[in-house]
């Protein structure tokens, strides 16, 4: 799965090979080294992300199902929050720290100790997780019920508060989900754990059209049923996994974790690498806390509009981004394992390369066509006009920090790989200072329709930090490591998707003065033509200039044809 054996088998062919007639056999082996490194890459993030891509797409089908159902308004912004609570467990441990902490010390113990060693550890993670996210769910839940009894709070916080304790048993489910998933990653599954999601948001997406008109008379009462139907998709994503971890060799058992190795050492890395590794999920958590709170003392309208931004940026970075760094993790372990650090610098700095040649165009698209996407997406029902501008806005200002937040997620990796959960730990914990620091002005300096907008500047800025303190606290740690060599490419891309903008931008003022967007199919060109037109002349600019990874797309397209 990594460039390790390819490599291997790389060098030993040029040492057979003369100094000057090996010259064109070397050339040759390099070329056949780098396709056939970018195919396992991209093979094997690329089958998780095609299941991530549908699980995505549902789960766009479902911010648009909810749009249409609650708008942008009071009722929306305190289930939003309210799911953001509990939901904030799945991306922490399903895409995060649990996974950046079990999978290394899982791979180990199958190396070290066999399949045997490796199963029970699992139990005994699972077990832990089991007993202290049950103990965590049932301390929640009594003290939210004695808020609601004893405390004054005005409705939509009642409202808040009485939604957070249906859906938040879902932490217990996605703790377990997560570490089903972390096992699958490890044994090489990565398209059956990603298909769990999918789904998790046909269970939801079901809720809202079939159950919630049924559930009560007006909003307030129907958007109870969604609650519900969270827990529901959370049952059906866990249980989804199971069969295939049982065709491995696993089975579930009791193990007592107390006083057990495996799981203090899980527990150990885990705490700071939830710090660590979710730098933008704790800016998005406590950004919007604030903006709950700003909601309530002066009316605006900020928690929802912020997070239909957030779910727009977050389809090209869970597409390719969180599907990246979740092939990469286990593959930087195994590499750190076996001390092969050239292969870990090849394998870490060719992902981030191709990470930003994916990612920029992404970030351009979303800012230039941030409104005519929202438009196409959202608005219906509930979700108005002036929703749209809101929440287009807001996208417009979050959507540059997709680049940095996909990077965080891969650098983090890589210090996980090493064994490293406290210097992404202390750097997130920085950076999350930082974000409270720009949040509170910003917040107050933007017009009351626009302040959706000053938390995604906000996290952008500090995203970008993070990925600073990262690189150089990586290049410490690994004085061979070099970020240099990945600048000169992303000055091109982003000149080329600077370029590619611009286009999107005067094809759009074009497409709206001769053809409008008054009917579905008007809308859907609005969006696509001048992106898809954008793309092709943004890869046709990389490749003029140079930029390998415009080569590589080509070369395994070409590569699978030929194997077709």
């Amino acid at each position: 799965m990594a460039f390790a054996t390819k490599e291997e088998d790389y060098f030993a062919a040029c040492s057979k090979t003369g100094s000057s007639a090996g010259l064109a056999t070397r050339l040759q082996l390099a070329l056949s080294l780098a396709c056939a490194a970018l195919s396992e890459m991209l093979k094997s993030s690329g089958a998780m992300a095609g299941a991530t891509m549908l699980s995505r797409l549902l789960g766009m089908v479902r911010v648009m199902v909810y749009a249409r159902f609650m708008g942008d308004g009071p009722i929306a912004s305190a289930f939003v929050y309210a799911f953001q609570i509990p939901n904030l467990f799945r991306r922490l441990l399903g895409e995060g720290a649990l996974t950046a902490a079990f999978i290394p010390l899982f791979k180990h113990k199958e190396k070290t100790e066999g399949e045997k060693a490796m199963w029970h550890m699992a139990n005994a993670v699972v077990s832990a997780l089991v007993v202290v996210s049950a103990l965590v769910v049932g301390l929640v839940i009594l003290g939210i019920s004695l808020t609601l009894m004893w405390a004054e709070l005005n409705i939509h916080t009642r409202l808040m508060l009485e939604l957070l304790r249906v859906v938040f048993p879902y932490m217990l489910l996605v703790c377990l989900a997560a570490v089903l998933m972390g096992m699958l990653n490890s044994r090489g599954y990565f398209f059956i754990p990603a298909m769990g999601a999918t789904l998790l948001n046909v269970v939801m997406i079901a809720t809202v059209l079939l159950a919630a008109p049924r559930w009560g008379e007006d909003l307030g009462e129907q958007v109870f049923a969604l609650a519900f139907g969270v827990l529901v998709a959370g049952v059906a994503q866990a249980g989804f996994q199971l069969p295939y971890l049982m065709r491995e060799g696993y089975r579930p058992r009791w193990v007592t974790p107390w006083r057990n190795d495996s799981v203090r050492e899980v527990v150990r890395k885990m705490i700071p690498a939830t710090i660590g590794v979710a730098a933008f999920q704790f800016n998005i958590i406590i950004t919007q806390t604030l903006a709950f709170w700003i909601e309530r003392s002066t009316g605006s309208k900020i928690v929802a509009s912020f997070e239909y931004a957030i779910r727009l940026m977050e389809l090209p970075q869970g597409v390719f981004g969180v599907s990246l760094a979740t092939f990469l993790l286990p593959t930087l372990a195994g590499l750190a394992a076996e001390k092969k650090y050239p292969e870990f610098r090849e394998n870490l700095q060719r992902g981030l390369g191709y990470l930003f040649f994916v990612n920029a165009i992404a970030a351009t698209m979303l800012i230039v066509l941030a409104e005519p996407m929202v438009r196409l997406l959202f608005e219906r029902g509930e979700f108005t006009a002036d929703s749209t501008k809101r929440a287009s806005f807001a996208l417009m200002c979050l959507a540059p920090g997709l680049l940095t937040y996909s990077a965080v997620n891969v650098l983090a990796r890589a210090f996980y790989a090493m064994g490293d959960t406290k210097v992404p730990m202390q750097i997130s914990a920085v950076c999350l200072g930082l974000n409270l620091i720009f949040v509170l002005p910003l917040i107050f300096t933007f017009s009351k329709g626009s302040q959706a907008g000053a938390l995604g500047v906000a996290n952008v800025m500090s995203s970008i930090v993070n990925v600073a303190l990262l690189s150089y606290a990586l290049k410490r740690k690994m004085p061979k490591w070099r970020f240099v060599p990945l600048v000169k490419p992303l000055i091109g891309v982003l000149i080329a998707a600077g370029v590619a903008g611009a286009i999107a931008w005067f094809l759009h003022t074009v497409w709206m003065k001769e053809m409008g967007n008054e009917t579905i199919w008007l809308k859907i060109g609005e969006v696509f033509a001048p992106a898809v037109l954008a793309a092709l002349v943004y890869w046709g600019i990389a490749a003029i200039i140079g930029v390998r990874e415009a080569y590589d797309f080509v070369a395994l397209i070409r590569n699978r044809r030929s194997h077709d």
